[in-house]
């Protein structure tokens, strides 16, 4: 079993950067594809990046390719998720998940963090 805390949201202007952290305290946390998305006021969630177990496998919505940049250290259980030329739509509340595969399918993520926050003005 994980649980999983996300942080780093926060106000930043159309063109700044960020880093989110997903940080788990469970030991298994090496064996899970860890995925973000983002939830937008009124949207549904919305599939962002997920990277293996073992970093060898990366994905991306295309409209961040080039953008962020999806990590992992499993020795610190944790997932980053570096964000850079922030654009207004990127607003959205960001979620970290557990998933047995490298997969974009939310319906296929098992424990999900509570969500942190990304707000950018323009």
């Amino acid at each position: 079993q994980v649980q999983l805390v996300e942080s780093g949201g926060g106000l930043v202007q159309a063109g700044g950067s960020l880093i989110l952290s997903c940080v788990a305290n469970g030991r298994a946390f090496s064996t899970y594809a860890i995925g973000w998305f983002r939830q937008a006021p009124g949207k549904e969630r919305e599939f962002v990046s997920v990277i293996s177990r073992s970093s060898i496998s990366t994905r991306y919505t295309d409209s961040v390719k080039g953008r962020f940049t999806i990590s992992r250290d499993n020795a610190k259980n944790a997932v980053y998720l570096q964000k850079n030329s922030l654009k207004p739509e990127d607003t959205a509340v960001y979620y970290c998940g557990t998933s047995e595969y490298t997969t974009m399918n939310a319906a296929l993520y098992d424990y999900w963090g509570q969500g942190t926050q990304v707000t950018v003005s323009s």
